[in-house]
């Protein structure tokens, strides 16, 4: 169970999303619809002898100019709880990320806003994903 693995395996589970690019690592380039999977908070020895630690991601999607009225329907599709663009879905579908961790979850979705890219602002979300490993 590493860290790479972890964020391949949620990134594999995105990639079940039609038409989504996805990235486990901040690309130079940003062409929407994309998500990106980052770490973002580790905590370690939270059981016994260090049998498990905690891994936090943030997986933020991308949708399109902030200006675009489309781009708000967009993440309006990714931010349903079920359904085929579900991010909260997608990520769920393999919960254990085929043995890279015993157990995630989608916690939430803390952030929506206008993010600047190159000198673009573009409109995303931010999920909070939680895996035990």
């Amino acid at each position: 169970m590493t860290i790479a693995a972890i964020r391949e395996g949620i990134a594999t589970n995105l990639r079940t999303i039609s038409g989504l690019r996805v990235f486990e690592e901040i690309p130079d380039q940003v062409s929407p619809p994309a998500a990106i999977v980052q770490l973002n908070n580790v905590e370690y020895h939270q059981a016994f002898a260090g049998g498990l630690n905690i891994f936090r991601f943030t997986v933020r999607v991308i949708v399109g100019r902030a200006a675009e009225r489309q781009a708000q329907r967009n993440l309006d599709l990714y931010a349903e709880p079920s359904g085929d663009s579900s991010v909260r879905s997608a990520i769920e579908s393999n919960r254990t990320l085929s043995g890279a961790c015993q157990d995630l979850i989608v916690e939430s979705m803390p952030n929506i806003g206008s993010i600047t890219v190159n000198e673009n602002d573009y409109l995303a979300g931010e999920w909070t994903v939680t895996c035990y490993a």
